[in-house]
């Protein structure tokens, strides 16, 4: 990588597909390995589900958070002995579990036990408190929460649930909240307000009730201090802590995914190249949007070619 300041990307929620991974594991033994761990540390198949379906039940939250992670984590047990110069890293959503386990913070088998949990307390939020979400587009951030405050009322609150990029905002909530914002954002001057097809209404007060859970499921494992600085969804600063990062994983539940604050944060830092770790590309392709200063410095590196491509561009 040219002795580059790198930054690592882990993604969310969304980016699995049916078929991932399953590349990696008939090129590389030390990724082979980690969807046998994830296996095993599970107690069913996970990788045959990633790897043949169905499509339906690898989407259901349970099963997309730790296919996920075990992707990012398969990548990375090959890009870790590559000699980067890491200087951070960060995760949407659930990456930023990946984000800990690349960092030493948890081992493998520990995250990927912690991911299902949290899928399982999401779910269950889902079902105790129903809700939904919608992604914003064309809006400033502070425009969307005012209307987003304006619109909670009887009960039912909406609020903004993901800055994903500058005019990209989803916001999340209870049903009757998150139909009744709608149009009034489109009255605000939105281009486009697109509900999502979701379990619950993920990063919102809807998910209060997951907290006690994830709490008493982090505190069950050991967590390291990281061997880099992960940068919060919910501060967009960085944490170098563990006992900090426990907490911020909790309170991320119930708070919104500050993404493009955490880009530039990133950049603040001296990250020079971003590395996208595991499943699609949506991260890299939020890059741009985010910030002139990081156009054309992205790379999704989440199969088996990219992966080989990058290891040689460095061998070189």
């Amino acid at each position: 990588m040219g002795g580059e300041r790198i930054a690592l990307l882990f993604p969310g929620q969304g980016s699995q597909a049916v078929g991932m991974g399953r590349d990696l594991a008939e090129r590389f033994p030390a990724a082979r390995a980690v969807f046998q761990e994830a296996d095993d540390a599970l107690g069913f198949a996970l990788s045959r589900l990633m790897w043949d379906g169905p499509a339906e039940e690898l989407t259901l939250t349970a099963n997309a958070q730790p296919a996920l992670l075990a992707h990012s984590a398969a990548v990375w047990a090959v890009l870790r002995d590559a000699d980067l110069d890491v200087v951070c890293a960060a995760g949407h959503s659930l990456g930023e579990f990946s984000a800990y386990h690349a960092a030493g913070s948890l081992s493998f088998a520990d995250a990927v036990r912690t991911v299902r949990r949290r899928g399982e307390l999401m779910l269950e939020s889902g079902a105790a408190r129903p809700g939904t979400m919608a992604a914003v587009l064309g809006l400033d951030d502070e425009v969307v929460e005012g209307v987003c405050r304006e619109a909670s009322a009887d009960g039912s609150v909406v609020v903004p649930a993901n800055f994903n990029t500058p005019g990209q905002v989803v916001v999340s909530g209870d049903t009757a909240a998150v139909e009744r914002v709608g149009p009034m954002l489109v009255s605000a001057g939105a281009k486009k307000v697109q509900p999502l097809t979701v379990s619950g209404a993920f990063h919102s007060p809807l998910m209060k009730v997951a907290e006690a859970g994830l709490q008493a499921q982090l505190e069950s494992v050991e967590f390291r201090d990281p061997a880099f600085a992960v940068i919060s969804n919910v501060t967009a600063q960085a944490v170098t802590e563990a006992e900090e990062a426990r907490t911020l994983l909790i309170d991320q539940l119930t708070s919104p995914v500050r993404w493009t604050q955490s880009v530039q944060t990133m950049l603040q830092m001296g990250a020079e190249r971003f590395l996208e770790v595991g499943a699609g590309k949506v991260l890299t392709g939020m890059l741009k949007r985010i910030d002139r200063a990081a156009e054309g410095r992205g790379a999704a590196v989440g199969t088996a070619e990219a992966l080989e491509a990058l290891m040689n561009a460095g061998a070189r």
